[in-house]
């Protein structure tokens, strides 16, 4: 193809990817109420432990409230339309790849995507606890009203970056199947990856809550080690492989 064909192929398919997106952004604009009530439920629990209306959502300003429904339409927007516009992504550069490319390319989809919205579903099951744990700091007296663009920022971010985080063993064997990292040398920073595992569930979650900062790490450390032993299996077979090419001498 032309660079002028590819760049008409580029247009149809971000047309495509942006049509599926304003119709999910229209479906998410139509059920922003459920989804407020449910982030907002950690608020109306404080409020009943208190007996007083001093906890709250908070809109300041005009427009807040319009603003809010506009972002959780862009975010649920964004992941009921995904399988539309990663389809149009792939339809764009597929043809420009190999067959083992291809192959790559698609077990990396196949499993980051999963464990993707793995993370940010446990982001969502965290999210409660952290709230009610940060409010028993609140100092006698003192209120809680929560400007509602930060507090919807505070749950999309924590959802974002534990969905991130269940993705960077995939990133692992990534590279290991490009040739930048073996297994043995990802398996030997094991110690290390505890420890920012272990950091990380620290800072995603509140001090105090134990129980979710052991669950979060827990998880990070076991799909640290199946990225590890998917690696040595790739070692392995490719070293089978060159074995039987001649390419590396027999060990046996």
């Amino acid at each position: 193809m032309s660079l002028g064909a590819h760049l008409v192929e580029l247009r149809k398919r971000l047309m495509y990817a942006a049509i599926a997106l304003v119709v999910g952004m229209v479906v998410a604009f139509l059920i922003a109420d459920p989804v407020i009530h449910f982030i907002t439920e950690p608020i109306r629990i404080i409020s009943d432990r208190r007996g007083d209306d001093f906890s709250a959502l908070n809109f300041g300003t005009v427009t807040s409230a319009f603003d809010m429904r506009m972002r959780i339409a862009l975010t649920i927007g964004l992941f009921l339309s995904a399988p539309v516009w990663l389809w149009q992504i792939w339809a764009f550069i597929m043809p420009g790849l190999t067959r083992k490319e291809i192959r790559y390319t698609v077990g990396f989809v196949v499993a980051a995507v999963p464990l993707f919205f793995a993370g940010c579903y446990l982001g969502v099951q965290i999210m409660p606890h952290v709230i009610e744990l940060m409010w028993g700091f609140t100092p006698e007296g003192g209120t809680n009203f929560y400007s509602a663009q930060e507090y919807y920022d505070f749950v999309f971010k924590l959802m974002i970056v534990i969905g991130i985080s269940f993705v960077l063993p995939v990133f692992l064997v990534a590279l290991n199947l490009a040739g930048v990292m073996s297994g043995r040398a990802i398996l030997k920073g094991w110690r290390v990856a505890i420890l920012i595992a272990t950091i990380f569930a620290a800072l995603a979650t509140p001090a105090a809550d134990v129980v979710s900062m052991l669950m979060l790490a827990g998880i990070l450390i076991v799909l640290f080690f199946a990225a590890a032993g998917l690696s040595l299996l790739f070692d392995r077979r490719k070293r089978k492989r060159d074995t039987a090419a001649g390419l590396v001498p027999d060990a046996t």
